[in-house]
């Protein structure tokens, strides 16, 4: 614990400081602290320290509590059922608002438009200040959304594309039998030889060519709606079937027939699982909507315009463009007052070609535009269109300025999602409330981290204050007060090293932090390696990539960056893989992940085209590691993840108490019923319905979180219960299963990449991202290496403190070192430093970006000087001459 004086309150506090005295939560060690308000206040340590336990499971934790008990009654009585952070008092904590790391949500109506409020704001724009064709009464601001009733094109109801199933689809091969598999789009197994028994019952020959068949047969086949329920012989042909009912033979069964159209649109609609989902998707042709043109609203609200644009045009502008354009609608209305649309508007042009006499073009809407307005129009025109514009600003500021207000969700990072939250947030005027933000800059490339430090300081000027934990050095640096946790992860952690200026930390020895605050620590520069061969993509067209070639070397490790939305994941998380992909003739496997159908169907699936040129040499496996949960529920975790809590299983029950009790491995199984608790069906926790706030998940109350009946806890194997066994973390179970390769093995790979904290049964839903990845990387270094393997990584330092990001850049090494290849998405400087090839995409964001402005080793794009990475992958270059490794 830091000397008394650390925590002496700082001048620059005109408020109460936040006092914490005995916080326990997770592995904080009767932690006692004060910090400012109305202050940046950055809580750092290494990956596992407790600062995200501090900041979030303590602090906001109760002020959310705290919330809760002012509600209700009812919200009193369910306080209990969330939990309590554990801490013996908190004192001076302000309301609190938490801004956290989120992956895309799912649901493809979500928007940027509408997590930003700024949808609401252009719908009321186009309803009360509109151009509106003559004759056309005045809209309601919901008549232009696409997600009511109201709004909605009523031919594709609001998603802008209708679906057929064609027989082309169907019946890819019509030189194929019934029998064997003609109609691709009908189950596989017993469903589909069900299928075929009853149409052979039904008197159609399902053993000559799908071509053969009459035209009626086929279309009867396909696209009836009847269902006839008749008895059946299975496995019979025609004539066999005759002469079984002609000699009176038993049927097999009754079965139901359902067409091959019908079976792909109602498993589309009914089904649970999502492969199977995506398995019938593919037998649906989506086609533009003839009504709306794709832009999901009804014709009504398409006719009425602003500058020239309907409002789907409008949102598929770039943020940047909406600024400019309102910009100017602003300063024009305010200047002159009368005249709205005029030479000044983005279709001036095309309105006085049209004026003059010239001929109209095809792309140009049928709009006559008012003259002028009236003052109470005007004055709502400057008031709506300086609301957006004022919504805009921090948007573009942190760099997000290349997205659309129709931009999906799912297409969003976590760093993304976050930023937009953030922008949102300074609309919002909240005064005298604590952000609590974690590592808001994560996903930013160092230009843009001057931009959101620029928000984060118009925040704390609103009278707010700001907890954050983060990793940057940048942001650390323009902290108010430095709060460092650690010295190590887990039981290692968990104390305050440090509370105070940021100067300060530059006197604490046992802080790992300071050693890359103040320069010196990390790893050492290495001469960059020769690539074996090299990889070429050629017209490659994803996103914002168009037509690029790039040349990607083999047997190295390569770094590609970029400013934010450069088009870095386009190229490495999806271009590479795809198309590398093809050419190994392997696909990249595809998750079981929940999926809506508005996923799968609102958007068509993003164009990409391209292609490997020349020969691929000494590649044979492509793994593509990801930020993407590793489950979905807390049913999955660590130990299962990895595939080590197989041979856990197996060690209990080769103990002789369970031999005798004839358990066996499946007993010691919390997914499968037997040993698990059949209150929780193995999860360990139960879910709490709040109502008003989202639902959260607490302790079991049988198995109080074990998972496990307590007769399956009976068994012990060196004294401890399987449960126990889940509650170690990666280091403890180190030591436990010291001898045992099997189980080491895993164990010794995630120590490798720096989650030595993590409990073994802890549930996929509370990883990060960054995390997540790391126990994939884990799962893959426990593999033998066989040296022809291309890794693809997206980001895989972020959320990292810079002594984890050395630790798991230097396993990424040992696997060029062992002959593969490393192909990184990265925007910290240090890692691209460290890179033997650099790929550098710009020079800006969105249609600015995806083309390369650099490529070589990082020494020579550091001194080519072109794209924005140039200047601070020199100064990384810099600074690492004269390191202290770790």
């Amino acid at each position: 614990m830091v000397e008394s004086s650390a925590f002496v309150t700082p001048k620059l506090s005109v408020q109460p400081d936040v006092r914490v005295l005995g916080a326990r939560e997770h592995n904080l060690q009767d932690v006692d602290l004060t910090v400012p308000r109305d202050a940046t206040v950055v809580f750092t340590g290494v990956s596992g320290s407790g600062k995200s336990s501090l900041a979030f499971g303590t602090l906001y934790a109760e002020s959310q509590r705290r919330y809760l008990e002012s509600v209700a009654p009812y919200a009193r009585r369910l306080i209990d059922q969330a939990g309590v952070p554990d801490v013996d008092s908190i004192t001076g904590m302000p309301p609190a608002v938490a801004l956290q790391q989120q992956r895309g949500a799912g649901n493809a109506r979500s928007t940027v438009g509408s997590i930003t409020t700024l949808s609401s704001l252009v719908r009321m724009l186009y309803s009360r200040t509109g151009d509106y064709p003559d004759g056309q009464p005045m809209l309601y601001a919901e008549d232009f959304s696409a997600n009511t009733v109201e709004g909605a094109c009523s031919e594709c109801h609001g998603i802008g594309r209708v679906y057929t199933v064609n027989e082309q689809q169907m019946v890819p091969d019509p030189s194929l039998t019934i029998r064997e598999r003609a109609i691709a789009s009908w189950p596989t197994a017993w469903h589909g030889h069900q299928l075929r028994d009853v149409l052979v019952a039904l008197g159609y020959d399902v053993d000559v060519p799908w071509r053969d068949l009459p035209e009626k047969d086929r279309d009867w086949i396909l696209y009836t709606d009847e269902t006839p329920f008749v008895p059946v012989h299975s496995r019979l042909t025609l004539s066999e079937s005759k002469a079984a009912i002609e000699a009176g033979v038993e049927p097999s069964y009754s079965g139901t027939f359902v067409g091959a159209r019908r079976y792909i649109l109602d498993t589309f609609a009914n089904t649970k699982s999502a492969s199977m989902k995506r398995r019938v998707a593919q037998f649906l042709t989506a086609v533009i909507c003839p009504v709306c043109d794709g832009k999901r609203l009804k014709p009504e609200a398409l006719s009425v315009t602003f500058e020239g644009f309907d409002i789907a045009e409008f949102s598929r502008l770039p943020l940047r463009e909406l600024a400019t354009i309102l910009s100017g609608v602003v300063a024009r209305l305010e200047e002159h007052g009368a005249a709205f649309s005029g030479a000044a508007s983005p279709r001036a042009a095309w309105e006085e070609h049209v004026a003059a006499g010239g001929s109209s073009p095809a792309a140009a809407p049928d709009v006559r535009p008012t003259p002028s307005r009236a003052p109470e129009k005007r004055a709502a025109a400057v008031q709506l269109a300086s609301g957006v514009l004022q919504r805009l600003r921090p948007l573009v500021d942190l760099g997000l300025g290349y997205l659309s207000l129709s931009r999906t969700t799912p297409t969003l990072s976590g760093g993304e999602l976050q930023r937009l939250r953030l922008a949102t947030q300074l609309s919002s005027d909240l005064f005298g409330v604590v952000y609590v933000l974690d590592e808001p800059s994560a996903g930013l490339h160092p230009q843009d981290v001057t931009a959101l430090l620029g928000i984060l300081d118009g925040l704390k000027g609103g009278g707010n204050s700001l907890f954050i934990v983060e990793h940057s050095v940048a942001v650390m640096r323009h902290a108010d007060w430095l709060v460092d946790i650690g010295p190590g992860a887990g039981e290692h952690g968990g104390r305050v090293l440090y509370s105070g200026p940021p100067d300060g930390l530059a006197d604490i020895e046992e802080s790992v932090t300071r050693g890359y605050l103040f320069g010196g620590r990390g790893l050492p520069l290495r001469a960059p390696r020769e690539a074996r061969s090299w990889l070429r993509l050629e017209n490659v067209t994803r996103n914002n990539l168009h037509d690029l070639t790039v040349d990607i070397p083999l047997g190295v490790f390569t770094a590609v960056t970029g400013v934010s939305g450069s088009g870095k994941s386009s190229l490495v998380s999806q271009a590479l893989p795809s198309l590398l992909g093809d050419r190994l003739g392997r696909d990249v496997p595809a998750d079981d992940e929940p999926v809506s159908d508005e996923s799968l169907l609102a958007d068509a699936p993003e164009r990409l085209d391209g292609r490997v040129a020349g020969p691929v040499t000494g590649v044979r496996r492509l793994i593509v590691i990801d930020q993407r949960p590793i489950g979905r529920t807390p049913r999955s975790n660590v130990a299962t993840y990895t595939g080590l809590f197989d041979h856990v299983r197996r060690r209990f029950a080769d103990t002789s108490e369970a031999r005798s009790r004839g358990y066996k491995p499946g007993r010691f199984s919390f997914n499968v019923a037997g040993g698990r608790c059949p209150t929780c069906e193995g999860e360990g926790s139960v879910m709490v319905e709040l109502l008003f706030l989202p639902s959260v998940y607490t302790a079991c109350p049988d198995c109080h979180g074990t998972r496990y009946k307590a007769s399956t806890l009976e068994i012990t194997w060196r004294g401890r219960t399987i449960a126990d066994v889940l509650s170690m973390s990666v280091e403890e179970a180190n030591l436990f299963f010291v001898g045992d390769e099997e189980i080491t093995r895993s164990l010794a790979a995630l120590s490798d990449v720096g989650l030595d904290y993590l409990r073994l049964g802890q549930p996929a839903t509370e990883l990060s991202g960054g995390e997540a990845q790391r126990v994939k990387l884990a799962t893959e270094l426990q593999r033998a290496q066989r040296g022809d393997t291309l890794y693809v990584l997206d980001e895989p330092t972020s959320g990292l403190h810079c002594a984890d990001t050395d630790r798991l850049v230097a396993h990424l090494q040992t696997l060029v070192d062992a002959g593969n290849t490393v192909v990184a998405a990265e925007l910290d400087m240090r890692v691209v430093a460290m890179a033997d090839h650099v790929i550098d995409l710009g020079p800006g964001a969105g249609d600015a970006g995806g083309t390369v402005v650099a490529a070589g080793t990082p020494a020579y794009v550091a001194d080519k000087g072109v794209g924005a990475s140039a200047g601070y992958l020199a100064a990384a270059l810099q600074a690492a001459i004269n390191v202290t490794p770790l």
